[in-house]
């Protein structure tokens, strides 16, 4: 979801695979949604048991930030392999790269895929079209060969965008989307790309998680096949998927000094890698930025003075018995050495018109503050404060 990150088939025995995410600040908010440099970490790695194996792979690579908001990192498609930089997206379930054929302005600021220079590319006889809350895409389906680190995914379906809008996705430091929700919310008859590393053997758990990080300096990676507890602090909370299409749960109430002022009844959160703020209804967030910005500056609610930051409550997200914290630091970005912006958003309510129910999306913002696994034999996600 985007409000505005296997050359032969290779069974790898045990195996969890860390993959390097670039964190990058662009211009424009919304945006739904991390490279390179440093060193190689200690080879080892864990189960969800937390014990080690002797056959563990892990596999880490070093990152550079450059300040909040986007997190991408990188694939490549066909033989030879074309590579590309992605959204790794936990709110959406389809991946998709722009096509040599696209003309848009959008395309043309990124890389793109050529069918006619890989040899295992096949065309699929089937159009399609994708909205994002940054904007939409229409293209056509093809198969090749898709290589995550090295998690190689032999006949996996993608999309090859001829047509994007402007604006956000014009923006945008990475190329394309590599979704990682369930397989209900992808395009109908294709199998997305995490339910294709179980399903041919290529991971041994199916678990994947992600650690975002927060200050300039630190790796931000996804991992496929298990969960490297260095990443994060204490135990492991899980809590239940409540719906297997997004990665939802329930949510109990949000509070600001002891009052309540979201899900008052309980709700529904989304945990979304590939949005960057904290999205719910428009009249819920309106009277939040009214509370933490009674007066803002530039005519704009989610716009004050930094210096206010260190008078602002702490936002209290209640999660199946645990409080989870977000501190004003977090919810609130610098935009000048002066000026910073609150990372609250309105809209939500347009996810799902017909229904009544409340619903909150839990972007980076929060998942910066906390390491998150997604398990889908469980069907639960798990969070922890981040290392």
């Amino acid at each position: 979801m985007k409000w505005l990150v296997l050359l032969g088939l290779v069974a790898l025995s045990e195996c969890i695979v860390i993959i390097p995410l670039t964190k990058m600040k662009i211009t424009q908010e919304p945006i739904r949604k991390k490279q390179l440099q440093g060193k190689f970490l200690d080879e080892q790695s864990h189960s969800l048991s937390q014990n080690s194996h002797p056959d563990h792979k892990f596999s880490s690579h070093g990152l550079r930030n450059f300040r909040n908001i986007v997190y991408f990192g990188k694939i490549s498609i066909g033989t030879p392999p074309q590579e590309f930089q992605v959204n790794f997206d936990t709110g959406s379930s389809d991946l998709w790269v722009p096509s040599v054929d696209c003309q848009s302005p959008s395309c043309s600021k990124h890389k793109r895929f050529n069918p006619q220079k890989s040899t295992t590319f096949r065309h699929l006889d089937q159009k399609i079209n994708l909205s994002y809350g940054s904007g939409r895409m229409n293209g056509v389906l093809g198969c090749d060969t898709v290589q995550i680190g090295n998690l190689v995914i032999v006949n996996q379906t993608f999309g090859l965008s001829q047509n994007q809008s402007s604006g956000v996705l014009e923006q945008v430091p990475y190329d394309g989307l590599l979704g990682l929700a369930y397989p209900s919310l992808a395009v109908r008859g294709t199998t997305p790309v995490f339910d294709n590393l179980k399903n041919q053997r290529v991971i041994s758990e199916p678990v994947f998680a992600f650690y975002l990080s927060s200050q300039p300096g630190n790796s931000s990676v996804v991992m496929f096949g298990g969960v490297d507890h260095t990443y994060h602090k204490g135990k492991i909370q899980w809590v239940p998927v409540t719906r297997t299409s997004f990665w939802q749960v329930a949510m109990s109430s949000i509070s600001i000094n002891g009052n309540v002022v979201g899900c008052s009844q309980g709700c529904q959160a989304i945990v979304d890698t590939g949005t960057s703020s904290l999205v719910g209804p428009t009249h819920l967030v309106t009277n939040i930025l009214k509370l933490i910005n009674p007066k803002p500056i530039l005519d704009d609610k989610q716009v004050l003075l930094c210096e206010a930051i260190k008078s602002l409550p702490v936002l209290l997200l209640t999660i199946n018995g645990i409080i989870y914290t977000v501190p004003p630091h977090y919810y609130v970005q610098q935009i000048s050495q002066e000026i910073c912006f609150s990372s609250f958003q309105g809209g939500t309510e347009l996810l799902n018109p017909s229904e009544t129910s409340e619903t909150w999306i839990l972007g980076d913002v929060f998942l910066r503050l906390y390491f998150s696994v997604y398990d889908r034999g469980n069907n639960r996600i798990g969070l922890a404060p981040a290392a």
